[in-house]
């Protein structure tokens, strides 16, 4: 393979990119250059290039992540540009790699798995000395792609580039995405792993993030004994990206201390992260270690979805629906298990369990306080939820499933629902009609209600008048996340030629919290058409 050649012409701000690519500059490379399938040892990284494209076109791109890179929309609509985040062209001072990494998948150690299908094209630092590394997802083979191709198709990619901004968009800690570019090229893929593989258009996303490195980078380490390179890692991870923690200067050593206040600063972010799915019904869909952020954002936009008719036992991922054990009720501890293996690697740096057993306890604690805090401002509580507001909280929660309760609608809607005393039933309940799926019976109703009158006597010991109580509720329940069926209605377009939908839905999400007139399609629950289509209601891992 060739590598791929700069572009004749490049706008300023595209041109000076200031690559610094701290972590092919200080960790061990994978001293073969080729893309053959591999189990690489002592090494952090292989370098390898982006397969170039026949025909590469822009979708659409983020202006907020170019902003953020320094790049102007002019540039952002330019060939250049196309060239580079296709994988076409690689700017001066690029260093493209791709991560080894392991990871238990689906509660077993998977070993080996690492950057199948995701290239890393470099660290830039921009204007504000912030470092951000830019990685296209679906740009070819690595060393790490077993049996695949390390290619993507439409579908997923429009999906990772809409949930990436839109969870920002909600405030809940993520990956970002730049740009969304179709690559004019085919790929085979069979969507349900059922023997019926088609041809799909191929794309490419541009992934950003101050850091790609998961829990499993340092698992495949401590599962190989490395614990030089595992030490040097971990060293690399605190000084770069918690510097707080920990001096510049690489001469000085790190302490077991330093790796411990490390490992409680990660269940700190990763908890928090968590009661951010939970608030919005967010559901990951594919929560294995090597799909968890070091630095607790949100990352790899596969099979994920958003509840809509309130189910603590739904996963959207095809591959788990016998066990659930990635479903929307499951996620916080699922996190506190992946957040074990990872204080399991780390177990040569202290050498022993006893104080990372301690420093479990961080991530329950900071979760407990979070998800309470949370509660409070979803129900509109002025001074948070406390101890005594549990069974209510409880109770609701169980209203939800009584009867098939679409979630952001019906917290959106109880911003409206009066709390005076004289309130009639009807006052009460006509503001929650639409987050319903189906017809509300006479036991429902009564609870309901009974619910309605013990809330709104909750509300008013805090004497907040009704209009300031729905602003506050309404800055965390959003009225708009990405559903299920507008991310494939915007597929289906995409995929006949017309990105219009995607760029409508980018408009959209960006405003998540502000009602936008003119746009409450967006806002509408799902149709009963989406109940049970592929793409609406469950997805595969395929992409």
């Amino acid at each position: 393979m060739t590598s791929p050649t700069e572009p004749p012409v490049l706008p300023a701000d595209l041109a000076g990119l200031a690559f610094t690519n701290r972590f092919t500059r200080e960790l061990p490379a994978d001293p073969d250059t080729s893309v053959r399938s591999r189990g690489v040892l002592k090494s952090s990284f292989s370098r390898v290039y982006p397969v170039r494209t026949p025909a590469p076109a822009l979708v659409a791109h983020s202006r907020e992540v170019a902003e953020i890179l320094g790049l102007s929309e002019e540039t952002c609509r330019s060939e250049a540009f196309l060239g580079v985040f296709s994988g076409n062209d690689l700017l001066e001072g690029m260093d493209p790699f791709a991560m080894c990494y392991g990871g238990h998948q689906f509660g077993n150690w998977a070993g080996q798995l690492g950057d199948g299908r995701a290239i890393n094209l470099g660290e830039v630092r921009n204007a504000d000395g912030e470092h951000w590394t830019l990685q296209l997802k679906g740009a070819g083979p690595t060393p790490y792609s077993r049996h695949a191709d390390g290619f993507a198709v439409l579908r997923s990619s429009v999906r990772e580039f809409l949930c990436s901004e839109a969870m920002h968009h909600l405030g809940v800690p993520t990956t970002r995405a730049l740009s969304l570019i179709t690559t004019g090229a085919d790929v085979e893929r069979d969507m349900f792993y059922d023997g019926n593989p088609k041809q799909e258009p191929g794309a490419v996303v541009c992934r950003v993030a101050q850091s790609f490195v998961r829990f499993g980078n340092f698992e495949i380490l401590a599962a190989r004994k490395d614990v030089e390179l595992l030490r040097k890692l971990a060293d690399f991870t605190i000084r770069n990206d918690f510097p707080k923690l920990a001096p510049p200067l690489p001469e000085i050593e790190l302490t077991p201390e330093i790796y411990l206040e490390w490992f409680r600063e990660v269940s700190r972010r990763t908890a928090e992260m968590v009661v951010g799915w939970m608030r919005v019904g967010f559901v990951h869909g594919v929560m294995n270690t090597d799909n968890m952020s070091i630095l607790g954002q949100t990352i790899d936009y596969g099979p994920y979805g958003w509840l809509e008719g309130y189910d603590p036992m739904w996963t959207p991922n095809t591959t788990d629906a016998a066990g659930r054990r990635y479903c929307f009720g499951a996620q916080p501890d699922i996190a506190y298990w992946n957040l074990a293996r990872f204080a399991g690697a780390l177990v040569p740096l202290l050498g022993g369990t006893e104080a990372l057993q301690e420093a479990m306890q961080v991530y329950p604690e900071t979760f407990g306080a979070k998800w309470q805090a949370m509660v409070g401002r979803k129900l509109g509580l002025k001074h948070g939820a406390t101890d005594a507001d549990e069974p209510l909280a409880r109770e609701l929660f169980e209203l939800l499933e009584l009867v098939e309760t679409d979630m952001t609608i019906f917290f959106r809607g109880l911003a409206e629902v009066p709390t005076a005393a004289e309130a009639t039933d009807a006052e009460l309940l006509a503001p929650l009609r639409e987050a319903y799926y189906a017809e509300v019976g006479e036991e429902a109703r009564a609870r309901t209600l009974k619910w309605l009158r013990a809330w709104s006597a909750r509300v008013r010991e805090d004497g907040v008048p009704d209009a300031e109580r729905r602003s506050e509720m309404n800055a965390v329940n959003p009225r708009y996340v990405l559903r299920n069926y507008l991310a494939q209605l915007a597929i289906d377009k995409a995929e006949a030629g017309d990105p219009d939908l995607v760029v409508r839905l980018l408009d959209v999400l960006r405003r998540p919290y502000d009602e936008q007139p003119g746009q409450e399609e967006f806002a509408a629950k799902r149709p009963e058409w989406a109940r049970e289509r592929a793409g609406c209601s469950m997805l595969s891992c395929s992409s």
